[in-house]
């Protein structure tokens, strides 16, 4: 059986909901031409925790972790099931390269997860679960992470990075032509994601132009080096250009097959 694909996603503000742009419409696309699915997992920065957590819920809950924005935004549901005998599987699995992780029956999905799900497969119909981010994690640990979960890839799950490919809110400043640095910024990730230069990507706070404008703090751009480790050498790099939203976003992603 051929593996699915692994996927980076810029998610965006939670607004991505309700405006799909040109980033939306890509990833609609995109799951139209997937493969069959046995599930979805989904690593977000909005689900950080002391150790690695598994979504253990039959059916977990839309979560709407953020406030000040359109009422509309809080009454959107992404009713996808869970899978909790998957999540047993994926917990057992990441114990073999070392890495310790528990079941969560309560949490559910946050926005980094739901919204680009709600884009990629609209019916809600695969199951989702989603894996936490330790609160000790750094680059190397990321991509170690996406490692471990490469085999989940063999049995028909999809493994999502939900992230933003820049992510500096303090320049947030409504609609706007992109910021010089967000270009330099993702070009150089770009070239360095389509190379498979690992070293690079995992030293990008050191080497990357601006990777300390673009990401005053790291918790968005791990879940692109997760991805990355999902994927193996032989995959092919597809780039989703979704544009820059509010001049600072940028929300490109990958998809590595």
């Amino acid at each position: 059986m051929k593996p699915v694909p692994a996927l980076f996603v810029s998610h965006g503000a939670p607004t991505f909901a309700l405006e799909p742009g040109a980033a939306g419409a890509a990833l609609t696309a995109l799951g139209r031409r997937l493969p069959p699915l046995e599930a979805v997992l989904i690593v977000s920065p909005h689900w950080t925790t002391p150790g690695l957590r598994v979504t253990a819920s039959a059916w977990p809950a839309t979560i709407h972790d953020f406030g000040g924005f359109p009422p509309a935004l809080y009454e959107l549901q992404y009713p996808a099931p869970g899978d909790p005998a998957l999540a047993a599987d994926v917990v057992r699995m990441l114990a073999l390269s070392g890495l310790e992780a528990t079941l969560d029956a309560q949490h559910g999905l946050d926005h980094g997860a739901w919204v680009p799900m709600r884009h990629l497969l609209p019916a809600a119909s695969t199951p989702v679960l989603q894996l936490s981010m330790s609160d000790t994690l750094d680059a190397r640990g990321a991509l170690r992470l996406g490692e471990a979960l490469r085999p989940l890839r063999k049995r028909g799950v999809l493994v999502v990075g939900s992230g933003s490919l820049t992510h500096n809110l303090g320049e947030f400043r409504g609609p706007a032509t992109e910021a010089a640095y967000v270009a330099d910024f993702v070009r150089w990730i770009r070239q360095a994601v389509t190379a498979r230069d690992l070293d690079a990507l995992v030293d990008y706070r050191r080497r990357a132009p601006h990777a300390q404008r673009a990401h005053p703090t790291e918790e968005h751009f791990l879940p692109l080096l997760v991805a990355v480790g999902a994927a193996s050498e032989t995959d092919r790099v597809e780039v989703i250009e979704g544009g820059t939203v509010y001049g600072m976003l940028s929300m490109e992603s990958y998809v590595f097959e």
